[in-house]
Formats: C-alpha cells, sequence, structure tokens
C-alpha cells in the first residue's frame, strides 16, 4: 500500500481506504485528519445525522439508466459531489493536492485548494484544465488575501469560497496528546510514532515536510518552518464582519461561496452581500464541538431560501448514501474532506480515485434501488425520518404510509419546518 497504491483496487468502501490510511500513516498524522475537537461530539453526530433518515424506495419504475450529474455555477458535472479544501493535505501524501486535483479532473467533479495548500497556487491551476474553486481566508494583513485570490484569479480558479467559521482555531485534543505541532517537532513520542511508518517517512524525507506553500512570500521575514506557523496563527483575523464580505465580493468577479453556514438567519444575510452560494459545513466537528450537524437544518434553510443561493453541503459524508439524502433535502451538492484525504493517505492519486469511484458507484446504485432516473427526481417524499416517527408513536399510532411529497421540503414524515 505505498507509494504504488497496491491494494487500493481492494476497497470497497470509504472505511477500508480509512484503514489503509491509518495503517500508512503515524498515528499523530491520522489523527490530524481524523480527529476533531474536545470531546468530538459533532464528529459523531455528523456520521449519525444520516441514521435518522430512511429511504422510501419505489418499485417497478421501469427506469433502466440513471443520471446524477448536476449543475454548479454554470458548469456540469459528473457526480452531485466535490473535493473540498483540506489544509496541509500535503501530510497525508507529498504534494496530494495536486493528486487530488488530477482525480477529481479525471472524475469531471469539482476540486477546491486551500489558503494554507501544501502546493502553490499556480500548481494546482496549472494541474488540469478542469475547473477548480479556491478557498480564501481573510487574513489581518486583507492585502494578502487580496493577493492571493488575484493569484487565484490568473491561475484560472473560478470560484471562490470564503471561509467564515475560524475566528479562531479548534481545540482539538488528539493533537497534544500525540505532541503534534505544526509544523512538524520531533519528540520522543513522535520520533517513535514517525519511525514506525517508515514509508511515509522516507517521502517525507525525500519531498521535505509540507508548509503552507501560499504564504511563504507573504511571511517576509519569517524564516523557517515554525517561523511561518506563528506567522500564519498571528495573521488569523476573528474580527472579519459582513463589511469584509461585501468587500470580497467587490473584489471577485466570479461566483462567490460562503463556507461555514449554519443558521437560516446567516444563510439570507449570504444571499443579501452577494454570495451565489453557500456551504452548510461545521468544519467537520473540528471546531465548535456541540454545533449542529449541517444535514439537520438543511431542509429548514433551503425552505428559507428558496432559489436565492446554491446551496452545498459538507461534514460527515461517507457513502453515496449520505450524498443522495441531502441533495434529496435542498442541497445542491455535496463537497468531501475526510473522504477523499483517506483515499489519498491510502495511495496518493489511485486512492482518491478509487472513493471517487466507491461514492459515484454507490450514488448509481441507491438511484437504481430507489426507482429514480436522476437526482431531480429524490425529492424529501423518499426520506422518512425514523426520530419523528419514535416521537409520534409515543402519542398515537403511526400510520402505515408516508405522505407523497409536495415540494422539495415538505414531503415524507417529519422533514418541513
Amino acid at each position: 500500500m505505498g507509494s504504488t497504491g497496491i491494494g487500493i483496487s481492494a476497497a470497497i468502501s470509504v472505511e477500508d481506504l480509512r484503514q489503509r490510511a491509518q495503517a500508512r500513516l503515524p498515528r499523530a498524522v491520522f489523527d490530524f485528519i481524523d480527529g476533531a475537537a474536545e470531546d468530538e461530539v459533532s464528529l459523531r453526530r455528523n456520521r449519525a445525522q444520516f441514521e435518522d433518515l430512511a429511504f422510501v424506495q419505489r418499485v417497478l419504475t421501469g427506469s433502466t439508466q440513471r443520471d446524477q450529474s448536476v449543475e454548479l455555477f454554470g458548469t456540469r458535472y459528473a457526480s452531485p459531489f466535490g473535493i473540498g479544501p483540506t489544509g496541509l493535505a500535503g501530510l497525508a501524501w507529498p504534494r496530494a493536492e495536486l493528486a487530488l486535483a488530477k482525480a477529481a479532473a479525471a472524475a469531471k467533479i469539482p476540486f477546491a485548494l486551500s489558503t494554507v495548500a501544501s502546493v502553490s497556487i499556480e500548481d494546482a491551476g496549472a494541474a488540469s484544465n478542469a475547473p477548480k474553486w479556491f478557498q480564501l481566508y481573510l487574513l489581518r494583513d486583507r492585502g494578502i488575501s487580496r493577493a492571493l485570490a488575484e493569484r487565484a484569479k490568473a491561475a484560472g480558479f473560478q470560484a471562490l469560497i470564503l471561509t467564515v467559521d475560524c475566528p479562531v482555531g479548534g481545540k482539538r485534543e488528539r493533537d497534544p496528546r500525540n505532541n503534534f505541532t505544526l509544523p512538524l517537532r520531533p519528540t520522543l513520542r513522535n520520533v517513535v510514532d514517525f519511525a514506525s511508518r517508515p514509508g511515509w517517512l522516507w517521502q517525507v524525507a525525500r519531498n521535505g515536510a509540507p508548509r503552507a506553500e501560499n504564504l511563504v512570500a507573504a511571511a517576509g521575514n519569517a524564516k523557517g518552518a515554525q517561523a511561518l506557523a506563528a506567522f500564519m496563527e498571528a495573521q488569523v483575523d476573528p474580527a472579519i464582519s459582513w463589511q469584509d464580505v461585501a468587500e470580497v465580493r467587490k473584489m471577485w468577479s466570479g461566483p462567490l461561496i460562503l463556507k461555514g453556514i449554519l443558521s437560516s438567519e446567516d444563510a439570507a444575510m449570504a444571499a443579501d452581500h452577494g454570495a451565489d452560494g453557500i456551504i452548510l459545513s461545521n468544519h467537520g466537528g473540528r471546531q465548535l464541538d456541540g454545533a449542529v450537524s449541517p444535514l439537520a437544518v438543511l431542509p429548514y434553510i433551503a425552505e428559507a431560501l428558496g432559489d436565492r443561493l446554491t446551496i452545498l453541503c459538507d461534514s460527515g459524508f461517507r457513502r453515496g448514501g449520505d450524498i443522495v439524502k441531502a441533495t434529496a433535502l435542498g442541497a445542491a451538492a455535496v463537497l468531501l474532506g475526510r473522504a477523499t484525504l483517506y483515499g489519498v493517505g491510502a495511495g496518493g492519486e489511485a486512492g482518491a480515485a478509487r472513493a471517487i469511484t466507491i461514492l459515484r458507484e454507490e450514488v448509481d446504485r441507491v438511484l437504481a434501488l430507489l426507482g429514480a432516473p436522476s437526482l431531480v427526481q429524490v425529492d424529501p417524499s423518499r426520506l422518512f425520518s425514523l426520530r419523528l416517527a419514535r416521537r409520534l408513536s409515543e402519542q398515537k399510532p403511526v400510520m402505515s404510509t408516508v405522505s407523497q411529497g409536495r415540494g422539495r421540503t415538505n414531503g415524507g414524515l417529519g422533514l418541513a419546518p
């Protein structure tokens, strides 16, 4: 499972890829990818959110072909998911962002590059001719952020994702327990941990430890990895506001997407300030532990917004069925973080491509079993809330049939605001 990607084709689920990545990566690195904030309540809830919703199949539909393609911001993509921005993915595989970008281009799905990627904007832009998106943090020095956006535009990035849910970093407790820091600093525990994964260690020795490549020039006199890390931490700005969003809207002429929205009020504000889309996200549970899961608020936000914005969703997606449930509730598509990082961590570009293939095949299979020839025909009437059914059963007998949908947000049982 090393650099050749042997064994990747045998993976039959994202969890298989997760286990392969865990076997290949040092514990500290794997936990950095896999872990979340504090007690990891949000991390677990992000997975549990899918268990409450059961599919309602329709049979004898006679459909033999399925279409899972979607249109996002004027571009048609082959599947209703893409690769979201993940910082320093190079910890999982050397120059992992290029592997992810190439796998996404081959699969005709979106790819988003992080501000703190381990490859340059220009290298990622040149990785393929496919449409790409760039994720931006607003730093204290707004000139740095403006320059990053201008570089992204020059490198051919189509859309800008502005992350808005990180006024401070989350308390990710696995990291200090593993003596894990960025940049990587040797300790007795880490040396033993890293040495236990010689394949990964050899790749790091050969390619160098990953760093936030796009901030090196901006850091100026901050020489060395530790100085660069201190510079990045000092640039985190808790004072960003809706006025800053308005300024970004003036600066960026392409699609603008706000990442980290979880309330109807903020979704409406995003529309008011010129955003073209939002990403419902709790940052994969890595920021505010106990935050609501995106799927729980998705139908309410979709109902409140109507057609004002394109709604995307992330956090916790591991199966094609998860993706179909989100689109049924009003999401145009889903962005993946850990799912494709597990793939690239297991086997580079081959692993990323395998993760995409697994999810694409699962989406197709779900559509076939639902009796739906296309995603647009899967609305809330195809979902049944087990939680609400249990609650109602305590009050009165639950009807044996599920109401048919009368729109994207009031079909099924318990899915309407």
